[in-house]
């Protein structure tokens, strides 16, 4: 049962652990998904995102001090849930050509998530006068944003023209 005293501030304290948590878990899934791509272009997406995946987390990190409280993750249940999708896509479709367009997909998934929830917290912080997390959280928001945007651009171009050939 609910307790009656639990604000915002806590909401966004348990918000944040969870993405804490889910980032942790994007952390180990992207090596295995680049080694999973066939394309070169789409190998290096996954490279390049878990490089900016580890700042991601270097920022949640720095939300947690701001916050005077140590850098949990606690379980999220839903980023288990796409993660596990994505590796069902790499058992059923490996060596076929739809991998790609399958990994792409289940990439994509991670990333709306994502922006969903660092902008639920941007507005949080926002609203709880929280100046440097708000900047940080933006930060990572136009990141994910970004990566969202460039595997839409390969989607698009070769992993959906290979899927079709």
């Amino acid at each position: 049962m609910a307790t009656k005293d639990k604000d915002l501030n806590d909401l966004f304290l348990d918000t944040l652990k969870d993405i804490y948590f889910a980032e942790k878990q994007i952390l180990k899934a992207l090596p295995k998904m680049a080694k999973a791509a066939t394309s070169d272009k789409l190998r290096a997406a996954f490279e390049k995102h878990h490089d900016e995946t580890e700042g991601q987390v270097e920022r949640l990190e720095q939300i947690f001090e701001l916050l005077d409280k140590p850098a949990r993750g606690k379980t999220c249940d839903a980023i288990m849930g796409i993660l596990d999708e994505g590796k069902e896509i790499m058992d059923e479709y490996k060596g076929t050509s739809a991998l790609d367009a399958g990994l792409l997909a289940a990439a994509q998934a991670v990333e709306h998530y994502e922006i969903s929830r660092y902008g639920t917290l941007k507005t949080w912080a926002t609203e709880l006068g929280m100046k440097d997390a708000v900047r940080l959280l933006d930060e990572t928001l136009n990141q994910e944003k970004k990566t969202d945007e460039s595997l839409s651009v390969l989607a698009k171009s070769a992993v959906n023209l290979a899927a079709a050939a």
